[in-house]
């Protein structure tokens, strides 16, 4: 399988570990509605890479985060049961890459590479 256009990888700031089974799901804007192009979960190294087509179309995108099972999971109350975070595609066919930094009550993100 090919690797996405839009990938992200999660690290879980508490531990000081990648985030393994992070549920992320790939959201595209058209029009009104957001509408799903692709799902999965992080792997051992904290990595979705396969999260949708490896090509898509200029437009606003969202990448939607599971953090409250991620937690669950491990026993960890956590403040954010989801975290979304909203980005442009400008170009067709660049490489668009969205870490995720998490803790149970804090998160940041930037424009990866």
């Amino acid at each position: 399988m090919s690797i996405s256009q839009i990938t992200t990888h999660v690290l879980d700031a508490m531990t000081g570990r990648p985030a393994e089974g992070v549920p992320v799901e790939l959201l595209a804007r058209e029009g009104g509605q957001w509408t799903l192009v692709g799902a999965g979960a992080t792997d051992a190294d904290g990595r979705a890479k396969q999260l949708g087509p490896s090509s898509v179309a200029p437009g606003e995108y969202r990448l939607r985060f599971g953090t409250g099972a991620y937690f669950a999971a491990r026993g960890t109350e956590t403040f954010f049961p989801e975290v979304l975070l909203s980005f442009l595609v400008a170009e067709e066919g660049r490489h668009y890459h969205v870490p995720l930094l998490l803790s149970p009550f804090a998160y940041s993100t930037y424009r990866g590479s």
